[in-house]
């Protein structure tokens, strides 16, 4: 598919996620139990019952993530951070939270359906340091050096130019900054039929990156001290259901990606500047 086309699928599907969770119902989010019929399990059970209680639960219900940044991401009073695929807001306001009001979180996203519904949470909440940002995550919406801390939560592997967000994620990345996203990456060899599938691409399956191709791309993009920790293996048994509720051939599909995709911390820090030489009188005192 080209990119373009990706873009507006995903966009479509989270749109109509957010007009789901305005409605009434939800999207299928990690707020729901794993035994939730229109569940699957990337998305289930990612937030403990004291986080849910720190966000409203239209931020809760609209997630899609498969992990957990603001668990895993050491955030710090003070420090500026970006959320990218920002969808309703949850790990936004959890990082506003942690960072407090000498900190500030942002979160990006390109959907005008889920960037209303963030808004409302943040008013609900009554969240001042938080902003909510329009713009696609291959083109961050802000300047250099700027961001301490750059999360994410299942949003990478949808991008169609990986290469460029990392890129984006370097450039406004401060020195020393860190990147520290949750993503679905791949073990070994996917079958080019996995990756052709609309379906399975908006899921965040047939996008994701293989363990070496993701530390390959953030080392190009100049990153340094790397690190893909595991956080939750998928096998097709726990996803029957839901696979076959999608009109998946879930027992054709199964050799293909059983045990072969993966929940993951991603890791990686933009390095420090060395500092410029002393070169004017008594400057080295």
């Amino acid at each position: 598919m080209a990119g373009e086309d990706i873009r507006n699928l995903v966009k479509e599907k989270y749109g109509q996620a957010a007009l789901r969770v305005n409605n009434g119902g939800s999207s299928c989010s990690g707020a729901m139990p794993a035994s939730d019929p229109c569940c699957d399990p990337i998305t289930a059970n990612l937030y403990d019952s004291a986080q849910a209680a720190q966000v409203p639960e239209a931020a809760l219900l609209a997630s899609l993530g498969c992990g957990n940044p603001t668990a895993l991401a050491e955030l710090h009073a003070g420090e500026i951070v970006l959320d990218l695929g920002s969808g309703g807001g949850i790990d936004v306001l959890l990082s506003a939270q942690r960072v407090g009001p000498t900190g500030k979180a942002y979160g990006l996203d390109m959907t005008d359906e889920m960037l209303a519904l963030a808004n409302q949470n943040k008013r609900q909440l009554g969240a001042e340091n938080v902003e909510f940002l329009k713009g696609e995550i291959e083109h961050i919406p802000l300047p250099n050096d700027s961001v301490d801390v750059v999360i994410s939560n299942c949003v990478i592997n949808l991008s169609a130019d990986k290469d460029q967000v990392l890129r984006e994620v370097f450039r406004v990345l401060k020195p020393g900054g860190r990147f520290a996203v949750s993503d679905v990456v791949t073990r070994g060899n996917i079958a080019p039929e996995i990756r052709q599938s609309v379906l399975l691409w908006v899921g965040c399956v047939a996008g994701a990156l293989q363990e070496t191709e993701y530390r390959d791309k953030l080392t190009s993009a100049g990153f340094e001290r790397i690190e893909i920790e595991p956080t939750r293996v998928y096998r097709v048994a726990d996803a029957r259901e839901f696979l076959a509720a999608e009109g998946v051939d879930v027992d054709a599909i199964a050799p293909l990606v059983d045990e072969k995709f993966m929940s993951a911390f991603v890791r990686a820090t933009k390095p420090v500047k060395a500092a410029p030489p002393c070169c004017g009188p008594g400057c080295c005192n």
